[in-house]
């Protein structure tokens, strides 16, 4: 079958990898900059994710900055309540959960949610609306949603490591750190003859731990990419069905919907809880 993509019909195929390509500049060995030939290239730009991110973030830091500003204690705003709402719950979640103590972790666990929920609702704006609009405009692509672009996902869930690793050295220092990835969960013999066995039970615990620290960014970047790039092409095959899609659009969005905000609450959530084992000293 064919479909309507930004430069004329095209196949069902051609449709779906429009869609799904991203908008890159990257730099070649002549030196130059070029567009959308960046195939294998590591230090590709994805121009479309960066810009919808900033401005997302940019949309979240200006919108709560506002309603801070003009916040009444008399009758609020529905914007207002709607802020506070989400303030207030986020601030439960962080003390319900953290366990040490912390000035970063509530700006920190609002911001995440916040953000990663307007990337992801992204997901629910019609595939053709602003492909299209970004076609008429010269521009040939357009992926609107930076939680399906992976490198969004992992930029984020490696700068939740390095607080991982941060917080677990300020709380229990760094040979509490090394004791984390080597006494555990194999507690090593200290006398004996079971001495011989200590280096290769301490190799066999670092192995172990390590895996599981590792594990920790890369489960919750491959979480969010998943469940979002999954949703983007259940939109855009939907979306190939033309005037029909009607229907099936509606009911799946009012289903994502459910999917935006829970990646979003899980994303924070197990940042939170990391961030807690780290700050906890057993």
């Amino acid at each position: 079958m064919a479909a309507e993509g930004g430069h004329g019909p095209l196949t069902s195929g051609e449709y779906i990898s429009h869609h799904l390509q991203n908008l890159q500049v990257c730099k070649v060995e002549t030196g130059e900059w070029v567009w959308n030939q960046c195939a294998g290239n590591f230090w590709t730009i994805n121009v479309d994710t960066m810009g919808w991110s900033i401005f997302l973030g940019l949309v979240f830091v200006i919108l709560f900055r506002g309603v801070a500003k003009k916040a009444s204690s008399g009758k609020p705003t529905k914007l207002q309540a709607l802020v506070e709402i989400i303030v207030g719950f986020v601030d439960s979640s962080v003390k319900d959960t953290f366990h040490g103590k912390s000035r970063l972790i509530a700006p920190l666990g609002l911001t995440i949610f916040v953000w990663v929920f307007l990337m992801n609702f992204m997901d629910l704006i019609p595939v053709d609306w602003i492909p299209m609009l970004a076609g008429s405009l010269g521009i040939p692509y357009m992926k609107v949603v930076p939680s399906t672009d992976v490198n969004i996902t992992f930029g984020m869930s490696i700068a939740v490591f390095f607080l991982i690793i941060f917080y677990t050295i300020k709380n229990k220092g760094v040979t509490g750190f090394i004791g984390e990835l080597t006494l555990h969960p194999i507690a090593p013999p200290t006398k004996g003859v079971g001495l011989i066995a200590a280096p290769f039970i301490i190799a066999f615990n670092f192995i172990l731990e390590s895996v599981a620290l590792i594990a920790k960014p890369v489960s919750l970047s491959l979480r969010l990419f998943g469940n979002m790039f999954a949703g983007e092409l259940i939109f855009i095959l939907i979306a190939m069905l033309g005037i029909y899609q009607l229907p099936l659009h509606f009911l799946w969005a009012g289903f994502h919907l459910l999917i935006v905000t829970l990646q979003a609450f899980i994303f924070m959530m197990l940042t939170i809880v990391y961030l807690s084992l780290a700050s906890e000293s057993h």
